[in-house]
């Protein structure tokens, strides 16, 4: 999964880390990603959501829709 791998060198607390994961799989099954074999769309919506926790989101449902919203 790149968001384990995309979160190993930031700075979110496990709550946090839970809430962006969520986001992401909500945002991955919304997009209809379901072939999780496409390594280069999968990453660009994770790095989407942690951009979105970067500015100090924390709301799943926010994450999610500004991340698509930013695809």
């Amino acid at each position: 999964m790149p968001m384990a791998r995309l979160l190993q060198y930031e700075a979110f607390s496990p709550e946090d880390i839970s809430l962006i994961t969520g986001a992401f799989e909500s945002a991955v099954s919304v997009l209809g990603l379901t072939d999780r074999n496409d390594p280069e769309t999968i990453e660009r919506v994770a790095r989407k959501i942690i951009e979105c926790a970067q500015t100090g989101e924390r709301d799943p449902i926010r994450l999610r829709n500004n991340a698509i919203k930013a695809l």
